[in-house]
């Protein structure tokens, strides 16, 4: 792969998804996050399971070579529920990797309503795991009831807090201790899952996700869980990041701002 220079101005705002701009979609209240329809469930378990499950481990294992490290840190977990938090690097590979960590664990990936909103894409979307965040304040009291419903079903909820795609960036960007809220209010434990970039001998991109956690806090003051949590997790995240193995593909340059 050819290394090539990327210029951004702001790490929080800043978006290389390459994703052209796409209808607006309203996720209120009355948003299906969960439907008790057996037919639908049934469908969605077999594009799940039968279809993306295997399409997920062959995509990441043939583009990517990926090996996980840390498998093991989530497995007496998975029982109850937990959260994965991942740095957010590629298209389509973020969508996959989860559901290739968590096996035979079901994942469902908060999603910018831009995702689920080119024509036709809704359900697919839905069976495929994602969990869209409200467009009206009304909206998250059924967003929240259907992450507790998710958890309580023993599934994983993934969070890519970063929120904007850098593809192969190698450091960690800055994201607020909000993306905590949800497991700094039931207790649950959180971990982390850093993907890093190796070089292969042709020069391919290879990808090794390392594990990490459990993370949680007994603070009493909800407001100090989130940022303990988010602290340990940024640190969890730059420490496997920040390493000379991660080899730089694409290299990001801030642009200098001038002022006359």
């Amino acid at each position: 792969m050819k290394k090539k220079t990327v210029y951004y101005s702001d790490e929080l705002h800043d978006d290389f998804a390459g994703v052209g701009e796409r209808r607006k979609v309203e996720v209120g209240e009355d948003f299906p996050f969960v439907r008790k329809n057996i037919f639908y469930n049934i469908a969605a378990f077999i594009v799940y399971r039968i279809f993306v499950t295997p399409f997920a481990f062959l995509f990441c294992k043939i583009k990517f070579g990926m090996k996980t490290v840390g498998k093991e840190k989530i497995k007496p977990y998975k029982k109850g529920g937990l959260y994965l938090y991942g740095n957010h690097t590629q298209i389509p590979a973020d969508g996959f990797i989860p559901n290739v960590i968590t096996f035979p664990q079901t994942a469902h990936v908060i999603v910018n309503p831009d995702n689920i909103a080119a024509k036709g894409t809704k359900n697919i979307m839905m069976m495929l795991g994602a969990l869209p965040t409200p467009t009206t304040l009304r909206g998250f009291a059924s967003f929240e009831k259907a992450i507790n419903t998710r958890l309580s079903q023993k599934r994983a909820i993934v969070i890519y807090p970063e929120a904007h795609i850098w593809p192969y960036y190698t450091g960690i960007r800055p994201f607020p201790s909000t993306s905590f809220r949800y497991p700094a209010r039931d207790g649950r434990p959180i971990f982390t899952f850093t993907v890093t970039y190796r070089a292969s001998k042709r020069g391919k991109p290879r990808i090794v996700t390392y594990i990490d956690g459990p993370f949680e806090s007994a603070n009493e003051n909800v407001r100090v869980r989130e940022k303990e949590l988010r602290e340990a997790a940024y640190n969890a995240m730059c420490a496997r990041a920040n390493t000379n193995e991660n080899h730089a593909f694409i290299e990001y340059i801030k642009k200098e701002h001038t002022t006359v």
